[in-house]
């Protein structure tokens, strides 16, 4: 069993200096609005350039990029589900969001990841629902987990923040 502390703070994500942050990102992986865009305009240039290289990103899958001018080593990119009602597999892409980003963590060794709140934005996940499926899914790796020391769940505000910890607050 690890250490594995899990923390809820408000922030820009850009700007955290963890191992990596995780990039709420379309399945083009080449930029679009919210923190992607802002991931890509902190990170600069050299990340599109990269990121056109890689193909894309299935939704519920991940792939890792440098951070190029962020503060942090790396970027996990994962593709969140659009909200169609709840009855078209949205919470397990959701939950395959985080695992395939742990998975990644682990593999390269990450000790501090930061999450955003992935599908909350233009994708209309409701956030309350979004937040407890990230913190399950976050406790659920921690049983096998070796590498990872602190998960951060980033909010950009008040609202989302508040959520973040109450789902963090009412896991087991």
């Amino acid at each position: 069993m690890s250490d594995l502390r899990i923390e809820t703070i408000k922030a820009d994500i850009t700007r955290l200096t963890t191992d990596a942050i995780v990039n709420a990102a379309n399945s083009s992986l080449l930029g679009g609005g919210g923190v992607d865009g802002a991931i890509h305009r902190a990170a600069g240039p050299a990340l599109l350039a990269h990121c056109r290289t890689i193909g894309g990103c299935p939704t519920g899958e991940a792939r890792i990029t440098p951070a190029f001018a962020l503060p942090s080593k790396w970027i996990i990119h994962t593709v969140g589900p659009v909200w169609q009602g709840g009855n078209k597999g949205e919470a397990d892409l959701l939950a395959g969001c985080y695992r395939s980003c742990l998975v990644l963590a682990a593999a390269h060794s990450i000790r501090t990841i930061a999450f955003p709140a992935i599908s909350c934005g233009v994708y209309g996940y409701p956030a309350a629902t979004a937040c407890r499926i990230a913190v399950r899914t976050i406790k659920m790796f921690e049983t096998n987990n070796t590498t990872l020391e602190r998960v951060l769940l980033v909010a950009y505000d008040d609202h989302t923040a508040s959520l973040m910890k109450q789902a963090l607050d009412g896991a087991d």
